[in-house]
């Protein structure tokens, strides 16, 4: 059976807590914040009304919200309505901050997202992580988090949790990396190499894409699959605005799906996989460029001056993508196709094999596919909108843990 880890909707929670008078005012506080944050500014008569819950019920959650620097009044509301003005409330920009991290295979960044969804700190090294020890790695994301943390407190905030998105399975409800085959890691426990003295929490790259994607995209369906692609391809699946996960947390390892089974080795120990051909060094070696930081954009470059060797290197790449995605697509149904990550940039040019691939082998069975407008920077963002997301969800217990 499968879990989310958060719901899109306004006023939900992912968190189970006891059917109590005290689970009651934490789910209620949660709806609170979970309102201002959807609409807000709101009076407390309007959060009101959207939560069912009388005026003198919620202003007493709204004034313990406010103590804990969870929500902020701005003042009488605008002139021009009817009746008396109610005083305004926003999500504070003060207060509590979600810290993320992406370890990438040429790059490592973290970025610290407050509860208004904007970033307040951000900081990214450029570095090459395939072979290096995991020790290594993760000093220097904690190096990174330590800066973006205390940027943060410089102005009044403070980190509620730090989230990190890997290259590589994730074991369900632990911090463990199970294999990370682009960047050669195995069962390696995140936890002990990242003593930040927050809550740590640990996930796939393409799940942290997609929440991204879920929260911030610009008319993004409840139901999609998400395709993350750049040196290594990842998928998450999200349905009724809930992430799948799967038995093991495993789910969504569609760059290991075999496009052509006696094709070349891949890391994971197959061949044939989709990441050999539609990975970003599959279409860099296919392009006869040689892999490295800022090809992509060069991809993108040599593709709209006509490249011939790049476009048929991207075609290429589409249709192994239209392979894998036919599979996927006839089993699961979602309603629309997310492209994702680096190599979204090079959407104009992937897209057509893809769609063209997808279709014929759908028998004429439309799914749509779009780009995201995140790029590359999607996991980053879900990771740290998680942690800011889990404070909305139980304000109670993350303010009780920091």
């Amino acid at each position: 059976m499968t879990a989310p880890l958060h719901d899109k909707r306004p006023g939900t929670t992912s968190v189970q807590l006891p059917d109590t008078q005290q689970g009651m005012r934490r789910r209620n506080l949660s709806r609170v914040m979970h309102a201002v944050a959807a609409h807000g500014p709101l009076s407390r008569a309007a959060v009101a009304t959207r939560i069912g819950l009388t005026r003198a019920a919620v202003s007493t959650l709204v004034d313990e919200l406010i103590r804990s620097e969870l929500l902020d009044e701005l003042g009488p509301e605008r002139p021009g309505r009817v009746g008396r003005p109610g005083s305004a409330l926003a999500v504070s920009s003060r207060g509590p901050v979600g810290v993320g991290a992406e370890v990438g295979v040429d790059h490592l960044a973290v970025c610290a997202v407050d509860l208004r969804g904007e970033v307040r700190a951000r900081a990214v090294q450029h570095v090459r992580n395939r072979g290096r020890s995991p020790e290594l790695v993760l000093r220097d994301v904690a190096t990174l988090a330590q800066r973006a943390c205390a940027e943060a407190r410089q102005v009044g905030l403070s980190p509620a949790g730090l989230a990190v998105a890997v290259p590589g399975l994730v074991a369900r409800d632990t911090r463990s990396v199970v294999r990370a085959p682009n960047l050669g890691w195995h069962d390696i426990d995140l936890e002990p190499l990242l003593p930040s003295g927050l809550p740590l929490t640990v996930d796939n790259e393409a799940n942290f894409g997609a929440l991204a994607e879920l929260w911030l995209g610009e008319g993004t369906p409840e139901d999609f699959l998400h395709v993350s692609a750049a040196i290594g391809i990842g998928a998450a699946l999200v349905v009724e605005g809930r992430l799948l996960r799967g038995t093991h947390g495993f789910a969504g390892e569609l760059g290991h799906v075999p496009v052509r089974p006696e094709g070349p080795s891949c890391p994971c120990g197959g061949r044939g996989c989709l990441e050999q051909y539609a990975g970003e060094e599959a279409v860099l070696r296919a392009a006869g460029l040689e892999p490295g930081e800022g090809h992509v954009g060069l991809l993108a470059e040599r593709a709209a001056a006509g490249d011939r060797a790049v476009r048929r290197a991207l075609g290429g790449a589409g249709a192994a993508m239209g392979i894998a995605l036919t599979g996927a697509v006839n089993l699961l149904d979602p309603q629309a196709v997310v492209l994702g990550g680096a190599l979204a940039r090079l959407a104009p040019w992937l897209l057509p094999s893809l769609e063209q691939e997808l279709m014929g082998r759908m028998g004429g069975r439309a799914c749509g596919v779009t780009v995201s407008g995140l790029g590359p920077d999607g996991p980053l963002l879900g990771a740290a909108h998680s942690v800011a997301r889990a404070v909305l969800d139980d304000p109670v217990g993350v303010c009780t843990a920091g």
